[in-house]
């Protein structure tokens, strides 16, 4: 048993968090300068244990403090709900960013031992709504509002699956804008929806050798350059190689279209500039996109992102960090402790043995517990 299942089940839960790192980056954005008891350290702790308890507001994570396990783990006695809202607004959301994204390199050790092949790479959108009266500053239509949380999402295997990067904007900011930022490694295969179709884009990708798959929209023109053969007994309805758009605009390179049934029996047309997979393999990969529909429906029913605790674009943009941090711990732990139990089982039981010894909790991970 080593030194860490002696701490409480959140102790042990928030051991990869870089605390010294944190306090790096409150020095550089000079953070706590005058702060006499709310740190950002004691912010990090009480926030994340909202995260976990799906704490309703303030208030009530005011009242939680009543607790002496939890004033112990956040190192304050009791704090108020508008003490907690000033703090929020005031925490810089690059210092949570970088939080996240250290979670993330944690990740991707395990990653290595993991993923044979490229690894796929998925890229989505989500948009967060908010009430226009409380938040005119991300109106986006003319009766509402809202931010949109830009991702890109690591597949391990069906079972494991990470946010990489993530993006907050604006939800009237639209989804190409953002493909640039997130396509940034030559070592990966992207996924992503006909919403990113944008043709000169998908030629600079392929001259800057990045590979993709793609659904392609029904109204695009494609003209056959070349028609491979296709099994008989296979789920692919067509493979060719074809040049995309109208004489007027279209992409310079030639691509792969592949048209597919997906599982409900319907056609699906799928633009690739891999040509060395075979077609049952490609349409496989574009599958796995719908792992991210899975993940933003975990994230939104699970953590702390669809009810928020500030009206600020800072307060939002710290809430979607801390959701991302939570999510994070959850998979190190399941990593780390090989545990074949679904996240929201670990979850369950995390919450249930908080400030129970941490054996407790890690001990309902084993092959043996009865499910």
């Amino acid at each position: 048993m080593d030194k860490n299942t002696r701490k409480n089940a959140f102790g042990k839960w928030i051991v990869p968090i870089n605390f010294k790192k944190l306090s790096e980056q409150v020095m550089i954005h000079k953070q706590d300068t005058y702060t006499k008891k709310l740190t950002t350290e004691a912010y990090l702790k009480v926030m994340l244990y909202a995260q976990v308890h799906e704490t309703e507001g303030l208030q009530a994570l005011s009242d939680a403090l009543l607790d002496a396990d939890f004033q112990k783990a956040g190192g304050i006695e009791s704090i108020s709900a508008s003490q907690l809202s000033r703090k929020n607004n005031e925490i810089n959301p690059s210092i949570l960013a970088t939080l996240f994204l250290d979670l993330d390199y944690q990740i991707k050790s395990y990653e290595n031992k993991a993923v044979k092949g490229l690894p796929v790479k998925i890229i989505d959108s989500s948009t967060l709504p908010l009430n226009l009266t409380r938040y005119k500053w991300a109106k986006f239509r003319k009766t509402k509002a809202g931010v949109k949380l830009h991702l890109r999402l690591v597949f391990m295997d069906k079972d494991t699956v990470y946010p990489e990067k993530a993006m907050i904007t604006p939800a009237k900011e639209h989804d190409r804008n953002q493909l640039e930022a997130l396509v940034d490694d030559k070592e990966v295969m992207y996924v992503f929806n006909r919403g990113y179709m944008d043709y000169e884009r998908f030629d600079r990708m392929t001259d800057d050798g990045y590979f993709f798959v793609s659904r392609l929209k029904k109204n695009s023109i494609t003209r056959k350059v070349y028609a491979f053969s296709v099994p008989s007994d296979s789920n692919v309805l067509s493979n060719q190689m074809v040049y995309i758009g109208s004489t007027q605009k279209r992409c310079e390179n030639v691509f792969r279209l592949l048209e597919v049934m997906d599982t409900k029996g319907n056609p699906l047309r799928l633009i690739t500039n891999r040509f060395d997979l075979d077609p049952e393999e490609i349409s496989n990969i574009y599958r796995s996109r719908w792992q991210i529909e899975l993940f933003f429906k975990w994230l939104k029913q699970h953590v702390k992102i669809k009810h928020f605790y500030g009206m600020s674009e800072t307060a939002i943009q710290n809430q979607i960090y801390l959701a991302l941090i939570t999510y994070c711990l959850h998979v190190l732990i399941q990593l780390e402790t090989q545990s074949e139990k679904k996240l929201l089982r670990i979850v369950r039981w995390l919450k249930a043995a908080l400030w129970k010894q941490a054996y407790l909790w890690l001990r309902r991970f084993e092959k043996r517990t009865a499910p």
